[in-house]
């Protein structure tokens, strides 16, 4: 979905500079964690270049299996080296796609979606790679819940 003949719309500065590899592999764990247990993207995250983690709200611990289970997904997505894409939609056509509640109110009135292939999308304002092949291997260091919030923490190689 790249922008044709067109200028890019200008959107609002975005405050900190993600590590490109990072932040994708983040799209795609927080598509699958929503996905899997049907309890939306992360209410938390910390992304950072040399490990990030992210939290969600779960009513049980996921298992070792589950998580193995999202790693390998991940790395899957990784080495199908899937394109990384971008769209310009209006605020408006953004409330009917997508939970706004995250979104900042001064935001401007065109917002950014990102693609990675057909697996995410989301609003979003930062970096990312061109293809998933650039991310390298994808893996979860730890994993704890506590009062119904599950904290995934995983690093790339």
């Amino acid at each position: 979905m790249e922008f044709m003949n067109e200028e890019k719309p200008v959107l609002n500065e975005h405050n900190k500079q993600e590590y490109p590899p990072m932040h994708t592999a983040e799209h795609l764990l927080n598509g699958e964690m929503a996905r899997r247990y049907g309890h939306g993207r992360a209410f938390s995250a910390h992304v950072e270049r040399k490990k990030s983690k992210l939290d969600y709200h779960l009513p049980k611990a996921l298992t070792d299996e589950e998580l193995r289970g999202l790693e390998e997904y991940v790395n899957k997505i990784v080495h199908e080296n899937v394109e990384v894409t971008e769209e310009y939609i209006t605020r408006r056509e953004a409330a009917e796609r997508f939970d706004m509640s995250q979104l900042p109110g001064d935001a401007s009135e065109t917002v950014r979606v990102v693609h990675v292939g057909d697996y995410d999308q989301c609003l979003c304002a930062g970096t990312h790679v061109r293809h998933t092949g650039e991310i390298g291997s994808f893996r979860i260091t730890s994993s704890r819940w506590q009062d119904g919030v599950q904290r995934i923490v995983f690093k790339l190689g």
